[in-house]
């Protein structure tokens, strides 16, 4: 034992490496150089924002005096808080809805053996990757058709936007909690039922809280979606529905060929619309991680 323990005394300690050294010192460098690259737009939009107009006309990078009124006249400007709400409604809707479709269905295809089982999830990773332009059309057809023979109009409603979103968002929803489903291990469900509890139940009381990660990846990855969506918005919502990606676009255009462009105002909107996303991911980054990383965990 003593011969042990002097054998142990003498051995090197394992020095920790620093994640930092890890990288060469100029590599290190410029990773930072590029981050602050990508940081400049923004940092250029918030100057711009809070700029009157005719220094951002002028290429003025810093602004003569600061105008924050712009955040304010913008929503009498262009209906934004309309299309802020509709863009909510219509993305939220869809991603609630396709992580619930896609964790039954990744239920079913992590624990259940059938034929055609691994086409069906090879499907689900192929439908990403049709254009959206490819499908505007028939689903349009289709809308029309539908609300001509049930007397609905479902063309111009935040429902035809949800219905278009879910197309893409439940083949990826399904994608992404199936390899988040694979890293939870069937003995627990097994376990949980030799203790009494129902398939259903354990399936609630272990399952889903093991999974609460990837179903928040889940979501904000297909609320995104619909919120940078700007294709099937522009056909198929009305004044009404418009979301705030269309009222972006078209207070850009009114202003083109104006006096003086509201560049304050502009700015300013792009920063109020992208500030839900921006908020979102701050608010659920630990979970983001832990969900994205989940999939290259053995299980």
């Amino acid at each position: 034992m003593s011969s042990v323990t002097a054998t142990a005394a003498r051995a090197p300690r394992r020095r920790r490496r620093d994640p930092q050294r890890l990288l060469p010192r100029w590599l290190q460098v410029l990773v930072v150089v590029l981050l602050l690259l990508s940081l400049a737009p923004v940092a250029y939009m918030l100057v711009i924002s809070v700029s009157p107009d005719i220094d951002a006309s002028a290429g003025r990078l810093w602004p003569s005096h600061v105008v924050p009124s712009n955040y304010v006249d913008v929503f009498t400007t262009v209906p934004l808080a309309q299309g802020l709400v509709n863009s909510l409604v219509s993305s939220l809707g869809a991603a609630a809805i396709a992580v619930v479709f896609g964790l039954g269905a990744a239920y079913c295809l992590t624990r259940f053996e059938f034929r055609g089982r691994d086409t069906l999830l090879s499907a689900f990773v192929g439908l990403q990757s049709i254009p959206g332009v490819m499908i505007i059309l028939p689903l349009f057809v289709v809308f029309s058709s539908v609300g001509s023979a049930l007397g609905v109009q479902v063309i111009g409603s935040r429902t035809a936007l949800i219905l278009t979103y879910l197309t893409f968002a439940i083949p990826f929803a399904t994608w992404l909690l199936v390899t988040n489903m694979r890293q939870i291990p069937i003995s627990f469900e097994e376990a949980a039922m030799i203790d009494g509890l129902s398939r259903v139940g354990a399936l609630f009381r272990i399952v889903f809280p093991l999974m609460v990660p990837g179903m928040v990846v889940t979501l904000v990855f297909a609320l995104l979606v619909g919120w940078n969506d700007v294709l099937f918005a522009s056909l198929l919502t009305n004044p009404e529905t418009q979301t705030a990606a269309i009222q972006l676009q078209t207070f850009a255009l009114s202003t083109e060929g104006g006096a003086l462009p509201l560049y304050g105002q502009l700015m300013a909107a792009s920063l109020i619309s992208a500030a839900p996303v921006v908020i979102l991911y701050m608010l659920f980054q630990r979970q983001l991680v832990g969900g994205l990383t989940a999939g290259g965990e053995k299980g």
